[in-house]
């Protein structure tokens, strides 16, 4: 049985469907790297996953539990959790306050503030100030070191490197890589660099207008593979099967 298995999804904005039809397992300890152009229904994939947008149809399984109609904070305690895109840290607060609220939401386990300032040094001198004082890539390990602190089964991150210096990113993903080679979590990466997606992560999903197109181990799918159904240039090749 998978940690996560999406049964026929559908999520709408209005009249906009965004997700279309989406069926798709993560395996306990996957990390999959869910990549697509601006407007494919990455970012509405993980917030209803996450239970921050409602879907219009489907059925989501976390755990062998019929997950679909819980609220956010919920999924949360099953071990559910996200790293929205944009961070949305609380600015006012300080780091240590945005981490300390996040852990007394979550689930007890291994991440601590201990933990998860050795996970990432950068924070521990920063932890008096205010979130809205951080550069990018601070606020970023912020907020999945926030997330880190709800002991999550599975973490949804969502375009962790979008508006990040180079410098940044490679920080960020230094962390992300320590965090995927201790496979305690499964991950879902939503990420539009593919050099890095296909680096990282062990399989891929590729969503094109909602739906997804393309789907296989990352070491068995090429660039020239992915980079047609990102475009939608043209039929993408027969899915390899995931494991």
């Amino acid at each position: 049985m998978s940690l996560l298995e999406l049964h026929g999804l559908d999520a709408r904005h209005g009249l906009l469907q965004a997700v279309r039809d989406v069926s798709l397992d993560v395996e306990a300890r996957e990390t999959l790297a869910l990549v697509g152009a601006n407007g494919a229904g990455k970012t509405t994939l993980l917030r209803t996953i996450a239970g921050a947008h409602r879907p219009s149809g489907g059925r989501i399984v976390f755990d062998g539990r019929d997950v679909t109609r819980l609220s956010a904070h919920e999924r949360v305690r099953q071990g559910i959790s996200l790293v929205p895109e944009g961070r949305r840290l609380f600015p006012e607060l300080t780091v240590e306050e945005n981490l300390r609220i996040s852990a007394a939401a979550g689930r007890t386990g291994r991440w601590t503030l201990d933990e998860v300032l050795e996970t990432f040094p950068l924070l521990a001198p920063l932890r008096h100030k205010a979130a809205k004082s951080l550069s990018g890539g601070e606020q970023q390990a912020t907020a999945i070191a926030r997330a880190l602190l709800t002991n999550p089964r599975l973490l949804l991150l969502d375009e962790v490197s979008l508006g990040l210096a180079p410098i940044a990113v490679e920080g960020v993903y230094q962390a992300l890589t320590a965090l995927i080679a201790e496979q305690d979590m499964a991950i879902v990466l939503v990420e539009q660099d593919l050099g890095r997606a296909l680096a990282v992560a062990a399989n891929l999903a590729c969503m094109l207008e909602g739906r997804i197109v393309l789907q296989g181990r990352a070491a068995e799918l090429d660039r020239e593979q992915v980079t047609a159904a990102y475009f939608g240039l043209r039929k993408p090749p027969r899915q390899a099967a995931p494991t």
